[in-house]
């Protein structure tokens, strides 16, 4: 292949079912690339600082990643958690190609064109991507979304903290881009994403959901349930009616 002075050390991800020349070619770049893993949950710019402190470190010399451009091209909700091989000279805007390919290649259309609950794919990322912050476990998420889908069928706010929290934006004092949120915030905080003063979806995703809360918001579990909540040990707890749930808030977040 003329690729022998091409060959480099460091680290590489091999499979037994490579052919060898695929193996000679990935020997290429192990020194070029930075494996980069994006969590699910984040909002884009958590992404970017975690993209740019794996990129700008002293031996890179071929540093070119931009911060505030990727937060500037990124579609919240569509830069897909994985975890990536990013060339050492990557700009952002090759960044959020690769990020939003991987969304459009591992996310199946067919699942965002589910249209039983009226949603559009659209519509489908954006609760996903409430899940993705509201629930503690993959198993809580159909729960979950069946939740969310009776109250936007009724008409009922949303009430999804996690929606204020991202209309909060950074908290400089907590260092943290999910703050804490207040019951005054509820009414304060005035955003098209605040869920408790718009009874409808955000206008947008809130973070980056991953294939576990994409396929629970197109497929959500057909529930009674209104109301849940999560006690301080983390133990979700259902209610049907807004009497239940008030009593599983003197029960488990009041006592």
């Amino acid at each position: 292949m003329g690729i022998s002075k091409n060959i480099q050390a460091g680290d590489f991800r091999l499979s037994p079912a490579m052919p060898s020349r695929q193996i000679a070619q990935e020997l290429t770049h192990g020194v070029l690339d930075v494996w980069i893993t994006l969590p699910e949950g984040l909002r884009i710019e958590e992404q970017a600082t975690k993209i740019e402190k794996e990129l700008k470190f002293a031996a890179n010399d071929v540093y070119s990643f931009d911060k505030n451009e990727f937060i500037k091209l990124a579609e919240e909700g569509y830069m897909f958690p994985d975890t990536y091989l990013i060339p050492k000279d990557a700009t952002a805007k090759q960044v959020v190609q690769k990020l939003r390919a991987t969304f459009d290649q591992k996310v199946d259309v067919s699942i965002l064109e589910d249209r039983k609950n009226n949603l559009s794919p659209e519509e489908i990322v954006i609760l996903a991507s409430l899940l993705e912050k509201e629930a503690k476990t993959d198993e809580e998420k159909p729960t979950i979304a069946g939740i969310l889908v009776n109250r936007l069928k009724a008409g009922t706010a949303l009430q999804v903290d996690a929606t204020v929290q991202y209309a909060k934006g950074y908290d400089f004092a907590a260092k943290t881009w999910w703050p804490q949120v207040t019951v005054d915030d509820y009414k304060s905080v005035k955003s098209p994403y605040n869920t408790y003063l718009n009874p409808d979806l955000p206008p947008g995703p809130i973070s980056s959901p991953g294939q576990q809360a994409i396929s629970a918001a197109a497929n959500p579990a057909d529930t009674q349930y209104m109301f849940y909540l999560h006690d301080p040990s983390g133990k979700i707890h259902y209610a049907t009616t807004a009497q239940e749930h008030n009593k599983n808030i003197q029960e488990f977040l009041l006592k």
